[in-house]
């Protein structure tokens, strides 16, 4: 299996299994690049999901992916240069709007929430989106462990 239909399979697993779209995104990348990151931090997702919460504001799976970009590029020190990460979150989020024509949840899934539609459609954007920010990063060589 390859580490993309990986990604998209584990987010896909862990939205059925219960998780919001935010925590199934950054649960799936924690165990395919074995990220050190605890079950503490999955919680910080969980609030993203229902697009903040069920404001139906920016999609929990994009604000997961800019997590795991920020993981994996984002800085310690306010020594350090933000650029390199911001100018890789704007063009993740461009890829994204690109890809779904938006980045706003009720835009993206406009059935009620947690209803069946809802939930399916959900699954769909949740497990795509995996598959989209994997190939980013392999583009980006930041797969920590994983050759191109």
């Amino acid at each position: 299996m390859s580490t993309i239909t990986s990604a998209r399979d584990r987010a896909g697993q862990n939205f059925k299994e219960g998780y919001n779209c935010a925590e199934a995104i950054l649960r799936a990348f924690r165990d395919v690049l074995n990220l050190e990151l605890s079950d503490a931090a999955i919680r910080i997702a969980s609030g993203f999901g229902g697009g903040l919460g069920h404001a139906g504001c920016m999609c929990g799976a994009l604000t997961a992916s800019v997590m795991v970009i920020s993981l994996l590029q984002g800085r310690v020190s306010k020594e350090e240069s933000r650029e390199p990460v911001y100018q890789t979150t704007r063009e993740f989020h461009e890829r994204f709007a690109a890809k779904f024509g938006a980045t706003c949840c009720r835009v993206l899934n406009s059935h009620p929430f947690d209803t069946r539609e809802h939930l399916r459609n959900c699954l769909k954007i949740t497990g795509i989106t995996a598959s989209l920010l994997e190939e980013f990063l392999r583009e980006k060589e930041l797969m920590p462990g994983v050759t191109n």
